[in-house]
């Protein structure tokens, strides 16, 4: 029996089939349409032209803040056009098999957790930092109960406003991401030299922000991925582990803290594991 896997970001789409959900074939990747209709259609005919079975189920990482049932985009800046419309209902009448949808974060952390640097742990805490800032939080190689998601980059880190003044607000994402570094900076993160000082200053900002998913989660490992992580130049994982045991004193020690190492796989991997966990 063929499982479709699909990760739906907004830039690129990729979707592959696994036979035994155990490994996957390689990507079919593509521009994710603004179109909903034209997305669904292209995500369809990668699937139908990689399943070499009949289709026993399918299930994809998404990005945006999906319903509480987990079957539609319920809000996403970029994929506007998708938000609303019933994404896993009309996937399953057209792939005619069961559909399951799931946080690209909170999948590419099962990911790491089964097939990457989280494997072992027993409380994982997975962060992205990329564009954007996402995470969750995976327990006993299970994704953590949740009612509405994760979002560690929506924390509130700057208080007084003394660091992006009063139009930005202040939370971890406005102050580490891609986007943001980009926003004040005026150049691409890639752009930017390893030796300039900003990345250790990014560094000190991330450690704030693990300060209270260590205080909040209490994981064994936390592991880290996104472009701004595991790039070239990237945020250092020294610079970050010395800035994080000085914000936690000698209060708690520091978990181990881990850079992801299965890129842009990590989704994919996570909805194989979770269709493994459903089946």
């Amino acid at each position: 029996m063929s499982y479709i896997l699909f990760d739906i970001g907004g830039t690129n789409t990729r979707v592959t089939v696994s036979e035994d959900l155990k490994s996957f074939e390689k990507p079919i990747k593509f521009k994710t349409p603004i179109n909903f209709k034209e997305g669904i259609d292209k995500i369809v005919e990668a699937a139908e032209s990689l399943a070499k079975t009949n289709i026993r189920g399918a299930c994809g990482a998404v990005r945006g803040m999906l319903s509480e049932d987990r079957t539609y985009i319920a809000h996403d800046d970029v994929l506007s056009k998708w938000v609303e419309e019933s994404l896993s209902d009309t996937l399953a009448k057209r792939l005619k098999t069961k559909v399951c949808l799931e946080n690209d974060a909170a999948l590419a952390g099962l990911g790491e957790a089964h097939f990457g640097t989280g494997k072992g742990a027993d409380i994982m805490v997975y962060h992205t930092i990329s564009t954007g800032v996402g995470g969750a939080k995976i327990e006993k190689g299970k994704i953590d109960s949740y009612h509405l998601g994760f979002e560690p980059g929506k924390q509130v880190l700057d208080i007084d406003r003394t660091i992006l003044g009063d139009d930005i607000l202040p939370t971890l994402e406005n102050l580490v991401s891609g986007a943001a570094v980009e926003e004040r900076t005026g150049a691409k993160p890639y752009d930017i030299p390893q030796e300039d000082a900003i990345w250790d200053q990014l560094a000190n900002y991330l450690a704030h922000g693990l300060r209270n998913t260590i205080y909040y989660w209490s994981p064994d490992v936390i592991v880290l991925g996104g472009s701004m992580i595991t790039g070239n130049p990237a945020i250092p994982l020294e610079n970050i582990t010395r800035h994080t045991e000085l914000v936690l004193a000698d209060d708690i020690a520091v978990p181990e803290l881990r850079v992801a190492k299965l890129k842009d796989d990590s989704g994919l991997y996570g909805a194989m594991v979770l269709l493994g966990q459903m089946d």
